[in-house]
């Protein structure tokens, strides 16, 4: 077994539980040394701290082996001051640490400590969420256990994080480090048997993270592999290694090797550099971090270069040797812009020989992808849905709230444009009737049950869940088409898109069973009782409601009691207008066959039991083309109650009654907002942007309610 011992210098050795959870730290390593636990505010190495500050002195370390708190029961005692939840909207720290926090560490690890490799939690990561799976950092040819300093934070909410760090002068073989390693995942699982464990593999790690998969089938692994070195055979870093193996020792230092390891060195040195800044402020900041990149010659020596290719050239070969006995599920994200290794084609072969692969690719990213300005890999793991405590996702427990990076990201660089252009205004009913602008006729507690009209194509969604999360810092789940969750849409070259970010704002398959999961924990709940049909609607059809005739979500929301808040939708005949759909399209020779292939692959049902078009609706996507943008208005109705009504749990007739209400309503807003939008003297795009230039960038009034 791997022992604990205790080491001097290294403030980010330290347990993840950080000094507020008060457990001490550990280390592990390959050693059979005495097993030690160090005691200290931070464990030091060479003086630095993970956070950058310098700490004086040492540490203490307890001799008493037999008296040695377990692992066990720190953990036990993490979770005991664990948070519970997240809040929607919460700091995520992405942008707080940057590649220059990654050099000034990683100088000062390199130094010859004469330790063998280890374990370690930074301290940025903070205490986890109770019952937070652990998360096992693998690093890449650094070897520094550094490669998810962006991501600390983050991670650090919904995992128990360890990184292994290999010192620089180490010379342990491939297969050593397996050992350690599933040493490490044998003795978590026996621990936490129910939970499962995440390898996070980068470039080597990768390598290592699926030959341990590969010889641990039984256990629940899920790993995350960041343009994995398996295609090393293939690589540029092939002819390099050939080159320095063949070279006399004299003539190593003239060899420029820092763009062979490092990538897109730009994009590391813009995070947290805000892509709005004019260019000769970018330009400066930039300029200001791109001389830490030099210093990479520092933390792989020459020699160290060598058998570290060598390592890879192992590496490789003995995890594609046993690819097919890899049962874990495994997530390759995939670069673009990778110089270094042929990481699209890869993520092909491995989607292709993997049992449970799915892939995101990163058109713009380079070789370094977690060290990159970008997406964080925390929502990578939620938009994936890779994101689970326990042997089974569970839509509710296992939900994080969107942080606000999140929100910040998607507001700008996904739907920043089209919500410029459409310029979304809310209004809300209060229960005397009154019609105000904003939300406060919208109950802040649940269970809350929205229930609209789905705009075409779900225009209307983003500008929705993101009006929630600003004004009331509620997080909206929504009810969307199991169509959204299934592989269907899946390829090698599947980006991180839509689709994906619908899961991060807190979307799940619509089912009888996620809406009482939603309702029982009094959630704010998204339904569209005309789903597909209402969004891929036909010609003429614009604010039409295609609802079932069965009073499907009536009843239960009276079982909990919950708040039901019919609302009106209008504006997606303002941005496009349709020339084609299912219709027009079924009659055109070649495409007509296509439609129907398409049709027929999509077995997934959302109802067996109700009748006529709405029941399973045709999914297909009609010819449009855009128009001058107008705007987009919501009006949510009077809240109705349903809290004590026995009575629609008892008569089928009454519950019916209530749902032609709620229909009613749900028509009566639109009625109201298509007239009244004719009042809005800044309908217009152009109307919209004379006032913003004459008064700035404040909300621009809409008609008068």
């Amino acid at each position: 077994m791997a022992s604990f011992i205790g080491f001097q210098a290294l403030p980010f050795f330290t347990s993840n539980s950080k000094n507020k959870c008060g457990s001490q730290v550990q280390v592990r390593s390959l050693s059979g040394a005495d097993s030690t636990v160090l005691s200290s505010d931070s464990v030091v190495v060479n003086g630095t701290s993970i956070g950058g500050e310098r700490v004086r002195g040492g540490t203490s370390i307890d001799q008493a082996n037999g008296q040695l708190r377990s692992k066990v029961e720190e953990k036990r005692k993490v979770e005991d001051d664990a948070l519970e939840t997240l809040k929607p909207l919460w700091d995520d720290g992405y942008g707080t640490e940057t590649i220059k926090d990654y050099f000034d560490i990683a100088k000062d690890i390199v130094k010859p400590d004469g330790g063998p490799p280890r374990w370690f939690s930074p301290i940025a990561c903070g205490c986890p969420l109770k019952d937070s799976p652990v998360l096992l950092f693998l690093p890449g040819m650094d070897g520094t256990g550094l490669g998810l300093v962006l991501h600390h934070t983050a991670l650090g909410k919904a995992f128990e994080v360890w990184c292994l760090h290999i010192p620089v002068h180490d010379r342990t073989p491939f297969e050593g480090l397996i050992k350690l390693v599933e040493e490490t995942v044998r003795f978590e699982h026996a621990s936490s048997p129910h939970k499962p464990i995440y390898l996070v593999g980068d470039n080597f790690g990768g390598c290592l993270a699926l030959a341990v998969a590969s010889r641990n089938p039984v256990i629940d692994l899920v790993l995350i592999l960041s343009n994995p070195a398996t295609s090393f055979g293939r690589s540029q870093l092939q002819p390099l290694f050939l080159l320095l193996e063949a070279m006399p020792n004299g003539l190593h230092s003239a060899v420029p090797y820092l763009s062979s390891i490092m990538g897109d060195l730009v994009k590391m040195a813009a995070v947290n550099i805000e892509s709005v800044l004019p260019p000769e402020q970018r330009f400066e900041k930039l300029s200001g971090l791109l001389p830490y990149l030099s210093d990479f010659v520092d933390i792989i020596p020459m020699d160290s270069l060598l058998w570290k290719l060598k390592l890879l050239k192992s590496a490789a070969a003995y995890a594609n040797s046993r690819l097919h006995s890899v049962k874990a599920e495994v997530l390759v994200l995939s670069s673009g812009k990778d110089k270094i290794l042929p990481s699209r084609d890869e993520a092909e072969r491995l989607k292709n020989s993997l049992q449970d692969c799915v892939v995101r690719y990163f058109k713009d990213s380079g070789h370094n992808l977690l060290l990159e300005d970008g997406i964080g890999l925390m929502t990578v793991i939620k938009g994936t849905y890779k994101y689970r405590r326990a042997r089974r996702l569970d839509i509710t427990s296992d939900f994080l709230p969107p942080s606000m990076t999140e929100l910040k990201y998607f507001s700008d660089q996904i739907t920043g444009l089209f919500r410029v252009a459409t310029d979304p205004i809310l209004f809300s009913t209060l229960e005397d009737g009154k019609i105000m602008k904003g939300l406060a006729g919208v109950p802040s507690e649940g269970p809350v049950l929205l229930v609209g009209y789905h705009m075409f194509m779900g225009l209307e969604l983003p500008s929705l869940t993101e009006g929630f999360l600003r004004e009331k810092n509620i997080m909206i789940r929504g009810l969307a088409h199991p169509a959204l969750f299934s592989r269907m849409f899946e390829s090698s070259s599947s980006e991180f898109s839509m689709i994906d970010w619908v899961k991060v704002f807190g979307a799940v398959p619509v089912t009888g069973s996620n809406f009482f999961k939603l309702l029982s924990t009094k959630s704010h709940v998204l339904l569209y009782p005309g789903g597909s049909r209402e969004a891929l609607h036909y010609k003429g059809e614009e604010y039409k409601l295609f609802w079932p005739d069965q009073q499907e979500f009536v009843r239960m929301a009276a079982r909990f009691g919950a708040t039901i808040i019919p609302f009106g939708a209008v504006g997606e005949d303002d941005v496009g207008e349709m020339l084609l759909d299912y219709n027009d399209l079924i009659k055109i020779p070649v495409v007509n066959d296509l439609i129907r292939e398409a049709i027929s692959q999509n077995t997934l049902k959302v109802r067996d039991e109700t009748k006529g078009e709405v029941a399973n609706p045709n999914l297909f996507f009609p010819l449009m083309v855009p128009k001058i943008p107008g705007r987009f208005y919501y009006l949510f109705g009077k809240p109705i109650k349903t809290k004590g009504r026995e009575d629609i749990l008892k008569d089928k007739q009454v519950a019916n009654q209530l749902y032609l209400q709620i229909k009613a309503e749900v028509e009566r807003n639109m009625a109201f907002l298509i007239e009244k939008r004719e009042e809005d003297p800044y309908r217009s795009i152009v109307d919209r942007t004379l006032y913003k230039a004459m008064y700035g960038p404040i909300e621009v009034p809409a008609f008068e309610t």
